[in-house]
This record gives C-alpha cells, structure tokens and sequence, in this order.
C-alpha cells in the first residue's frame, strides 16, 4: 500500500506546484490527492505540466477530486444534472492523468453541506436518483477505464456497509468501487467502542470492491448523549483500531492508496505518524515509488 496526502487545498490542479509536490515527498508521502474545482477549464497545458511535477519528485498522481458539492441526489433535476455532467468530465480528467479513481460524493438533501444530515437521505427516492446518477456517469467511466470511488457516512444516503452494497450492486458496473472511510460510520456507541466489529462488516460486505481508503481517526466527548469528533491518529483519545484498519486494507487492497486527510499541515506529520505506528505494529511495510 501507499500512503498519500488528501485534503490539501493547495493541491488543487491549477494552483499546485513543484514546491508543494516537493514537500509532501520529503514528509515521506508517496501519492498526493488531486483536487479540480472546475474539470471544464482543465486543459493539456494543465494536464503536462501536473504529470511533470510529480515525475520530477518521485510521486504518484492519486485519486482525484472534484469541487461538486451533493448534487448527485438532489430532487432538482437541472441540478442533479450538472452534477452529473461535472463527475463525467472528472472522469475525462482523471484518465488524462493517469489517476487511479475519482471521487464519488453521494451528496445530501441539505442544502447547507453535502455531509451534513437530513430526514430525506435515507428514502428510497435518494437512493435510486443516486443510482441513476451513478449509472449515467459509469457509462464515460467504463469507456474511459477509470474508476468511480464511492465514499459514504452515517449522515449519508450511504449510511452503512450494506446501504454501500446495496448501492454498487444496484449500479452494477465493474467501474464502481468504495473508498474506505470508516471514521464516517461510527454511528453510536457500540461502534465506537468496537471499532474492530465495524471494521469487519466493511471487508466482509464489500471484499473485493474497495479500491482504497482515507485515513483519519476520532474520539468520544465526554457529554450525556453521544458526541463524536475527529481526532489525531495515535492520539491517547484516539479510537479507531488502526491496526485492524490497515491489516484489513492490506488483505483486500494490497496496492491501495491510503490518504491521511483531515489535518492542517501542522498536524498531519503528527497523525501520519501514527498511522505509521500502526502499519509497523501490523507488520506492513508501505510501498514506495
């Protein structure tokens, strides 16, 4: 596996450049996310110039990521529709880059974020518009041989492992994957105290699908109703069972990309480090360019 940055707003595929390609390699990353806000104005110019910068410091162009917000749910078909029409044109993008996937956003009926709740995201209906969204962008996808990475949450309409099951087979193409995120699932208690179990239903129910994860980590506020936050992997409050984790990703995902994301750039040598401290008490060596 190799472990990658994501997140990084400066890695945007207009405004990066050779310095910031240079530093993520020398803080001992392999693969850096790549982010487009608008895959219309991306050109070849662009396209050269980006493969060159990683070439020249030894780095791999990871999955991309565009700036589409959740459409790809929504009740208004003009928005839906643009939604869909920019996933496409990220797929275009991404096979002239050499990208391993694109990110697939499921989106929200809130208005406010596409990550943000709302008693419409788990109704049939959302569901099957995100299919029909899915279906239409796969079908550039597959002639483009470029992945789609489904990435989900508990206040998403992908709340589960099984919702993201349900959800592939229902698109049923060979171009759609999942993008393992499990920190977005931790729905409750029990899970976040089992962390273990959770991790287990997602290499059992979506084993041979996960085409490579995001990594991050999360802990439980002392509160009377539950209340979760995101926090700094390795951390003494930190939760996840990052070894199981990895050890996990490294049985179904051999060549995955693993992306720390999350952090200000303060923080992420700190939470990459502990997720380095993880993969050696997993006995996983990570890959290098």
């Amino acid at each position: 596996m190799y472990l990658g940055v994501a997140g990084y707003s400066k890695a945007e595929i207009k405004k990066i450049d050779g310095a910031t390609v240079k530093k993520w390699k020398e803080a001992g990353f392999s693969v850096l996310q790549l982010r487009v806000d608008d895959p219309l104005v991306v050109n070849d110019h662009d396209i050269a110039r980006v493969k060159s910068l990683f070439s020249e410091n030894g780095m791999v162009i990871g999955q991309t990521v565009g700036n589409y917000g959740g459409g790809l749910c929504s009740a208004d078909e003009n928005e839906r529709s643009t939604a869909i029409k920019f996933v496409k044109r990220m797929v275009n993008v991404s096979r002239k880059l050499g990208s391993p996937n694109t990110y697939f956003r499921p989106g929200s009926m809130n208005k406010r974020g596409a990550w943000l709740p709302h008693p419409l995201n788990r109704s049939a209906a959302v569901f099957d518009r995100m299919v029909d969204s899915a279906k239409q962008i796969c079908k550039v996808a597959e002639n483009e041989g470029v992945p789609l990475s489904v990435e989900g949450g508990v206040v998403s309409p992908l709340y589960s492992p099984e919702r993201v099951r349900e959800f592939l087979d229902a698109v049923g193409s060979k171009l759609i994957g999942f993008n393992m995120d499990p920190v977005n699932f931790v729905s409750g208690i029990e899970d976040a105290y089992d962390t273990g179990a959770l991790l287990a239903r997602f290499y059992s129910v979506l084993d041979g699908r996960i085409l490579g994860a995001h990594a991050k980590d999360f802990t439980l506020v002392d509160a009377l109703l539950p209340h979760f936050e995101e926090e700094v992997i390795g951390a003494p409050k930190a939760m996840l069972d990052e070894v199981a984790f990895l050890k996990g990703m490294q049985k179904v995902c051999p060549k995955g990309h693993v992306f720390v994301e999350h952090y200000t750039d303060d923080v992420l040598p700190v939470a990459a480090n502990g997720l380095r401290k993880a993969a050696t008490t997993a006995a996983i060596k990570w890959d290098t360019v």
